[in-house]
């Protein structure tokens, strides 16, 4: 396509896209605008002999940007293609169009000095990226610094667009989506630090144009974000800092000199006490200023955003200074007025500016680490002391201020789904300080905070309950975030807050917080002297729970939860009402519980928790009682016959076998277990037999017998003979991967047992056999990743529970040549399944028993070795996603500690395949030198850096990670012939 041909598509592409009435017109334009700046059409800056080299045949993106008639939607899709051409894909230019380029985009700086302001940003991100990938000696004029300098005082008409550029410099540092290598991006952030003073000077020159100031001090805050450069003492008295300060007092308040300030309080920061003398001369001129603006906190002439920007300043010298702070010096305390002032603001998004201080605070005050210094126990106990009761006031108005803001607002029933989420979180982030004040006061005392407030809400209810719940439910809640901190010896105020609770009315939000609260202090009942005889009052409420609704449900059954759990030695001899109520709210047909399906488990594990403080004889009754409801409706579906039970409904069945799985699961009596286990058998088998096509019910069926041999162990007998030879039969055909966790599960508890040798060697041997057959290829392994996880993770229990059975067996080679195939599965969970299973089959000889099949797994991994570490470094160059490369990184490491020479002259062999554009000879020369390092027994963590940057090379951008799986090809290696 001609250039002039190709520019007016690029145009008439945009009107469509932004003004077409049709949909599908609008998308083709979209979809033909994006394969466009993935081109190399994109790449056009003024040079025709140049753009013959890059194979660029046509002017565009840099045409369009100088073409006055081009509007706006085209400028800035233009721009945004030229900076993301040369943020991604620079390297596709030869070296010599560097300077044309440059030149290029200069110009359009120039152009564009006066806006529109997303284009010019847009040119000087280009600017900045291509400063990434360009050394100071390659861009010539002594680096990119001394060529802005002298830009400025050639052109000082364009200065807006020089204080964009830099702006973004110091930002593109740590831009890692530009397509630079680490050591060059290492370089460049040097190579600012170092010029840090001739930035600084050249925003000072700046000042003096009052339109400026807000760009100059947005660039400021920029450059101080590299955090290096330059002295704190000489920061202090900086003319850009003292701009800065000053400009907090103006009746605007610049948004641009917050962002200074608050870089300024980040960079004196202090981490430990050597750097207090250090940062102190840029502390003692920040702080005085920004305590200034406290009278602004709440002046009502003063608009949300600029309360929300004195409270974050107030927020950041709390978290920077903490450590100052906790001693507790009268400076100090001033700062922790004035951050309760903000912790007191109506608007949460304020107030909550503080929350992190509040925490960061407990933990220097609490730790006994951080008084190590005072030298003997002590002193550190008696400056810890002090310090708490410095504080003590602080955290007990804190307490006051937070704890209303969990109060349901009068249109709750109006929310939206969004807004409602967002109360949550509010009433979660409330929680959350509320502990932090529970542990540097105490639970007890917060929560005789919390009570006295409860009581007055309580005083209301009584006198309007339609509406006058919400303080009753804040109060509650806040009661019920500090439980864990409440000690159980507490007799003061618990007592008469479990009393009040029957009091008060019976709102479905107020019941269910309630419900939730008595729960909370399932600890505090069990060790109470007369918690047996309040039980009786709040087991009341909680059934009163189960029947008003699904949410007032809920909670009721997770409470009986947890009492059953913390008091289920006081519960022994109540089981029989225990029994009523598990049979009225879960089993009760047309009752008035409400309980859903999947809360009414919280009541079989209620249950089943008791019955464990049972004696076995009275245990295996109260078991058989608990499993009768359950065991009834499914022995009734089989008796109608296996067509009838086969179009069932899985929910109908599943509902049950949950049931019978938390029984299994929670009654610890491995016996009883094993004995009902045992009666039920036949009634698991016929489910297996019918339904064994049906994955939700298999899934459902295969947990129940996991936690059934889980619980039971070899009690089980004869049993888990019949169930292994049932699930072995059953997978050859039907192939569901429930079976192989079922059978991971058996393998871990009778691994070992030399009398369940020959049942596992057959499972084993008949699973993997007809595994491997179905994952031949690694479409199979995308079509089938969770038969894929499974597997391997099966493989990987028995390499450590019966590496006897497993290693010698035939089927040993061809899960490996299967796991070798797999590896690149991009499926998180099954990818991660196989790299563990190999590098629990490289580390097999780190125990003595695995030392006697090192022959055998050398026998196989060494003929398949270079294959294995090649296609390893293929999965942490790029085929596999970044997020895997600690598993891909254990599991090569593994491979070269114990192969040693033979697995670095794989893996060098491998690397020699990647072009010397893609990895340079010293990247791949430090990688393999880190690889040397462990296989010499370096520690991992010493090595990690130079493997990574392997890694970040080659993904740098898609050309490069393209470039490299094509030299790799781990798709198409020729596998080990399979035994």
């Amino acid at each position: 396509m001609a250039g002039m041909e190709l520019q007016n598509t690029v145009k008439e592409a945009l009107n469509a896209l932004y003004h077409h009435p049709d949909d599908a017109v609008r998308m083709q334009a979209d979809r033909w605008l994006q394969e466009f700046q993935r081109t190399l059409d994109a790449w056009q800056f003024g040079n025709d002999d140049i753009s013959e080299k890059i194979r660029c045949d046509v002017k565009v993106a840099d045409n369009l940007l100088h073409d006055t008639s081009s509007n706006l939607e085209t400028l800035i899709f233009c721009s945004q293609t030229l900076r993301s051409k040369v943020t991604r894909d620079f390297e596709e230019l030869p070296s010599e169009a560097f300077r044309p380029l440059r030149d290029s985009l200069n110009s359009l700086l120039n152009r564009f000095h006066q806006g529109p302001p997303k284009v010019r940003t847009q040119i000087s991100l280009a600017v900045a990226a291509l400063a990434v990938h360009v050394s100071v000696e390659d861009w010539g004029d002594g680096g990119i610094m001394n060529w802005l300098k002298v830009e400025m005082n050639n052109r000082p008409e364009c200065i807006p667009s020089f204080l964009e550029l830099l702006k973004v410099l110091p930002e593109e540092v740590f831009n890692y989506r530009i397509s630079a290598r680490p050591e060059r991006r290492r370089q460049f952030e040097k190579e600012l630090t170092s010029a840090m003073e001739v930035a600084l000077s050249l925003l000072t020159a700046c000042l003096n144009a009052n339109e400026l100031k807000e760009q100059v001090l947005e660039a400021f805050a920029s450059w101080l974000r590299l955090r290096r450069g330059i002295s704190p003492s000489v920061l202090a008295n900086h003319p850009l800092v003292l701009t800065a300060l000053s400009s907090l007092c103006s009746d605007i308040l610049s948004e641009a000199a917050v962002n200074v300030v608050s870089e300024l309080i980040h960079c004196s920061a202090v981490g430990n006490s050597s750097d207090v003398s250090c940062q102190m001369p840029l502390i003692q001129v920040i702080v005085p200023r920004v305590m200034s603006l406290r009278p602004h906190l709440n002046d009502p002439s003063k608009d949300e955003e600029d309360a929300k920007a004195i409270g974050r300043l107030f927020a950041d010298m709390g978290d920077a200074y903490v450590q100052l702070i906790a001693t507790g010096s009268d400076e100090s305390m001033m700062i922790v007025q004035a951050l309760l002032e903000v912790a007191s603001h109506s608007e949460f998004d304020i107030a909550s500016m503080t929350f992190n201080f509040w925490h960061n605070l407990q933990v220097y005050l609490i730790e006994r680490d951080l008084y190590l210094s005072l030298g003997n126990e002590a002193s550190i106990e008696a400056e810890r002391n002090r310090r708490l009761l410095i504080f003590r006031a602080s955290y007990e108005s804190l307490v006051s201020l937070v704890s209303s803001r969990v109060q349901y607002p009068d249109d709750y029933m109006e929310l939206s789904r969004e807004d409602l989420k967002d109360f949550k979180q509010t009433r979660y982030a409330v929680a959350d300080v509320l502990v932090d004040a529970a542990l540097v006061l105490g639970g007890d005392t917060v929560l005789k905070i919390l009570y006295m407030k409860l009581v007055q809400a309580a005083t209301s209810c009584v006198n309007d309950q339609s509406s006058e719940w919400r303080p009753a439910e804040a109060a509650l809640y806040c009661i019920r975030a500090v439980a864990d901190y409440v000690p159980s010896v507490e007799a003061e105020v618990m007592p008469q807050v479990m009393s009040l609770l029957p009091k008060l009315p019976q709102h479905p939000q107020l019941l269910q917080t309630v419900c939730l609260t008595i729960g909370a202090y399932s600890k505090w009942l069990d060790a109470s002297s007369n918690g047996l005889s309040i039980l009786p009052s709040l087991v009341e409420i909680l059934m009163r729970g189960m029947s008003t609704s699904e949410d007032t449900a809920a909670a009721a059954a997770l409470a009986f939860r947890h009492i059953c759990d913390d008091c289920r030695k006081k519960l022994c001899g109540s089981l029989d009402g225990l029994f009523h109520i598990y049979q009225s709210a879960v089993y009760a047909e047309g009752g008035n519980f409400r309980v859903s399906a999947e809360d009414s488990l919280h009541l079989v594990e209620a249950l089943s928790m008791v019955i464990t403080e049972l004696p076995p004889d009275h245990a295996k009754k109260a078991l058989e009682a608990l499993c009768l409801p359950v065991v009834t409706p499914l022995q009734e579906m089989i008796n109608q016959g296996p067509v009838s039970l086969g179009q069932k409904g899985a929910r109908e069945l599943t509902v049950h076998i949950d049931r019978l799985a938390y029984i299994f699961r929670y009654v610890s009596h491995p016996e009883a277990v094993a004995d009902a286990i045992q009666r039920l058998w036949p009634i698991f088998k016929a489910v297996f037999d019918v339904r064994a096509w049906d994955m939700r019910t298999m899934e459902a069926l295969c947990k129940a017998c996991k936690y059934a041999v889980r619980t039971s162990g070899r009690y089980m007998g004869l049993t888990i003979g019949a169930m292994l030879e049932e699930i072995q039969g059953l997978y050859q055909h039907h192939l569901q991967p429930c079976f192989l966790y079922l059978s991971s599960e058996v393998i871990k508890i009778f691994g070992s047992d030399p009398s369940c040798s020959d049942y596992l060697r057959n499972l084993v041997e008949a699973l993997f056999r007809r595994t491997a057959c179905l994952l031949a290829t690694i479409r199979d392994f995308t079509t089938r990743p969770d038969i894929a996880d499974d597997c391997f993770l099966l493989a990987s229990r028995c390499i450590r529970y019966c590496p006897q059975i497993f290693i010698p067996s035939l089927v040993f080679p061809s899960l490996i040549d299967c796991a070798m195939i797999g590896i690149t599965v991009q499926h998180r969970e099954a990818s991660n399944s196989i790299l563990s299973f190999l590098s629990d089959v490289f580390d097999l000889t780190n125990s003595r028993e695995g030392l006697h099949y090192q022959p055998i797994r050398d026998s196989v991994i060494i003929p398949r070795g270079a294959t294995i570490a090649r296609i390893l470094v293929a999965s942490l160059t790029g085929a596999l996603p970044n997020n895997r490369f600690d598993t891909v990184t254990y599991t090569l490491l593994a491979l070269v500690r114990v192969y040693q020479v033979k697995a670095l002259e794989w893996v060098k062999e491998s690397v020699s395949l990647i072009p010397k554009t893609a990895v340079t000879e010293v990247e791949s020369s430090t990688f393999l030198q880190a690889l040397s390092d462990a296989a010499s027994g370096a520690n991992t963590n010493a090595i990690m850096a130079p493997i990574e940057e392997l890694s970040d090379v080659c993904r740098r951008n898609r050309t490069v990670q393209d470039i490299v799986q094509d030299a790799l090809k781990p798709l198409e290696l020729n596998m080990v012939q399979r035994v």
